[in-house]
């Protein structure tokens, strides 16, 4: 079952976002297996992550990437709201 995970950082600029991106990009980590979808929503200047992933184990595969570049850049991404994907209806 797909799995929604939503994070809301209190402060991650997106500049800080592009960076992040960058630095995924340039540890083979841009796409990663299992991550069917990536949205990055702005709301009074922070960046917002919603993600759908295959598998909370795909996800936590990718965390071996993506938390150390996070903490090297001093974002604390907070906790995710995690949820069962219900339904997706694409265009």
């Amino acid at each position: 079952m797909a799995l929604g995970m939503y994070f809301t950082p209190s402060s991650f600029a997106p500049a800080a976002y592009d960076d992040c991106i960058k630095r995924l990009d340039a540890a083979g980590a841009g796409k990663p297996p299992g991550r069917l979808y990536h949205f990055a929503l702005e709301s009074d200047g922070v960046t917002q992550i919603f993600d759908v992933w295959e598998s909370e184990e795909a996800f936590q595969a990718f965390g071996a990437t993506l938390i150390p570049v996070l903490s090297e850049m001093g974002v604390d991404p907070g906790p995710p709201m995690i949820s069962p994907v219900h339904n997706i209806i694409p265009g």
